[in-house]
């Protein structure tokens, strides 16, 4: 291994969604930033559908008119099915304010995006590098990085893991730690849609719940070149009873739903499907003196509301703030500018990803006569504003249990 090749005052593991806005930030502020990133851009990625919440933070890091220009598929809302039941909420009519559209995104193409608006702001991004050790030197810390054709050491002030389910730093500091969802395998892939149907909304992601089991949900994420995200969640034992491919247990199970079937019924299915088993994860701590972790490298819950893009640029906004404090020799506390408010928009999708597969919000989704101010508060949760502490959804989460049972009244 050779001698540390310079020092940044940033090193960022990851250039996905969270690594890029980071490295984007500290870039502009005149921090001298290494991306150190595994794969080769574009790469394929999951988590397609994003949520309004994400725009704010993405113009704030001046990368909002390279996404506008990509073309992506507008997205204004989320519809719901179940057996004969429907139901949709409308972004644009929420209870907190701020953007209320966004875009489902081919996360290839999105996060190559990003990273490019990154490098333009001065970050230096090396793809097909892996970070393989975190050595503490004192005021720095040293990094063992390995490529195809070499193997270095390089130091930084500071280390913002943005490696999502590569989790490098929890690996390698053991911080890792079982998440309290049940285990769950997802199988997914890409398809050409070829969806005519005249009551279908290209402007939604549809989240649709099997007859059989209300623990078992798809999504359609339509893109806007004619195909479409499509996958289906099971609990991991209702998997393990399997005795057929993943793409003929993928397709067996979009053929009991309803209006997916029906919409889906002349689609092409022309690509691998993809299985993630055990996704949902969890660290002990989310930082360090020297070490921060970002969006899923510290917890991913499920992604039913589409929340994991959302909470990784989240983290990256708090940590790029609390960190440009420190490396000015400020005083900062981690915990209170960073985990403490982080893990507050967590638990409010935590709330609500129980309540899906408890059926608690399963039931308020699909009640007939909502309160219109209670759809709003409950919308704005979908779309993205678990922060916002004016709601009484998030202020106070258990609040759902009342509501089911005042909608199962």
């Amino acid at each position: 291994m050779e001698k540390p090749r310079c020092c940044y005052d940033v090193v960022v593991i990851g250039a996905g969604p969270s690594g890029a806005v980071a490295s984007s930030i500290l870039s502009e502020k005149g921090y001298r930033v290494l991306v150190l990133e595994k794969q080769h851009f574009p790469r394929f990625s999951i988590g397609e559908s994003l949520l309004p919440q994400c725009m704010e933070i993405l113009e704030s890091a001046g990368m909002l008119q390279a996404v506008v220009e990509a073309g992506f598929q507008y997205k204004n809302g989320a519809a719901f099915s179940a057996n004969e039941d429907d139901s949709f909420f409308d972004f644009r009519d929420k209870f907190s304010p701020g953007w209320g559209t966004t875009y489902q995104v081919q996360r290839a193409q999105f996060d190559k995006v990003l990273a490019d608006c990154a490098a333009e702001k001065g970050a230096e991004i090396r793809y097909g590098h892996d970070v393989i050790s975190y050595k503490d030197v004192g005021d720095q810390v040293q990094l063992d990085v390995i490529s195809e054709d070499d193997a270095y050491q390089v130091e930084a002030k500071f280390i913002l893991d943005a490696s999502g389910f590569g989790r490098v730093l929890p690996r390698l500091l053991g911080l890792e730690k079982e998440s309290t969802l049940s285990p769950r395998v997802s199988l997914f892939t890409h398809i050409e849609d070829r969806i005519n149907h005249l009551e279908y909304d290209r402007d939604k992601i549809l989240i649709s719940v099997c007859p059989e089991n209300n623990k078992i949900w798809y999504w359609l994420i339509p893109f806007s070149d004619g195909r479409a995200s499509v996958g289906v969640i099971l609990p991991r034992d209702v998997y393990e009873q399997n005795q057929t491919s993943n793409h003929d247990l993928l397709r067996q199970y979009i053929a009991k739903t309803t209006a997916m079937n029906t919409f889906l019924s002349n689609a092409k299915f022309d690509t691998d499907v993809r299985k993630m088993d055990g996704y949902s994860c969890d660290v002990t701590r989310l930082y360090g003196d020297k070490f921060a972790l970002l969006g899923n490298a510290g917890e991913f819950l499920d992604p039913v509301f589409s929340s994991g893009v959302t909470i990784a640029l989240k983290s990256a906004d708090l940590a790029t703030h609390v960190l440009d404090k420190q490396l000015k020799g400020l005083p900062v506390d981690w915990d209170t500018e960073y985990a403490q408010p982080l893990k507050q928009g967590v638990d409010t999708f935590r709330a609500f990803v129980d309540g899906w597969y408890d059926g608690t919000l399963q039931d308020v989704i699909f009640a007939e006569n909502k309160s219109i101010q209670i759809k709003k508060m409950i919308s704005s949760v979908l779309a993205g504003y678990a922060w916002d502490k004016k709601n009484p959804y998030v202020k106070d989460p258990s609040r759902l249990k009342v509501l089911a049972e005042l909608c199962r009244a």
